[in-house]
């Protein structure tokens, strides 16, 4: 089953600064019929103007990937950690008992990002930051695992979950294969472009819900780069 979720019917918010558009119930927006996807709970597509951003905020019990789409966003947190992680780059917390932070966009330009929020295994933990540099080229014709809790990615930032959120580049006409499982939940979005997902069309900034496909078959229909988030029930 891969139901297409169209990026124009998505819940959102547009503050000015920030024009958020959520694939989940977030803040004011609120969808009984989605309130989460087996561990995943939150994937807000977020534009930030230039010079603006999240002034401190607390966070506790949730593991929070930033997927940086296009220019750059700077974090600082109360346990001292600082970094500017740029556009294809990865930033992971994991807020365990609780973390207060702040994201801003300092750069001259809008800054977008995927934000994506999966419930831990565990409560509690102590907080931890980190990002990391993932090159687009890396990743060409191929999935590749930016965050995980599975044992053996090591390459990949850690996240206290039984969870694994990848990137893919495709060319036109090329195609990748992700052995999902039958029993695990899968969420895909393109960042941009367009691909078929086991003959399903999905266009960038859709989403495309996954369950009972142990084989997903990604083709480009134009050149595309996607998030695919891989989650227990």
């Amino acid at each position: 089953m891969i139901e297409r979720r169209p990026f124009n019917g998505l819940g959102g918010a547009n503050h000015g600064w920030l024009d958020a558009k959520h694939h989940f119930s977030f803040a004011s927006y609120h969808d009984a019929e989605r309130m989460g996807w087996g561990a995943l709970r939150v994937w807000n597509d977020d534009t930030i103007a230039a010079n603006t951003g999240f002034p401190p905020h607390p966070h506790s019990d949730m593991e929070i990937i930033t997927y940086v789409r296009e220019g750059a966003i700077t974090h600082q947190d109360n346990l001292g950690n600082r970094g500017r992680t740029e556009a294809g780059d990865v930033q992971v917390m994991s807020a365990g008992t609780g973390i207060q932070h702040a994201e801003y966009n300092l750069e001259p330009g809008t800054t977008r990002i995927f934000q994506i929020w999966i419930i831990p295994d565990q409560r509690g933990g102590a907080p931890t930051w980190g990002a990391k540099p993932f090159p687009k080229g890396d990743r060409a014709g191929r999935f590749v695992v930016l965050a995980s809790g599975a044992t053996g990615d090591e390459d990949a930032l850690p996240i206290r979950a039984d969870a694994r959120v990848l990137g893919l580049t495709l060319a036109a006409g090329e195609t990748a294969q992700y052995e999902l499982g039958e029993d695990r939940y899968g969420y895909l979005v393109p960042a941009s472009g367009v691909a078929e997902v086991n003959g399903v069309r999905v266009e960038a900034r859709d989403g495309a819900a996954i369950r009972n496909e142990r084989t997903l078959t990604v083709t480009a229909l134009e050149d595309v780069e996607l998030v695919l988030v891989d989650t227990a029930a």
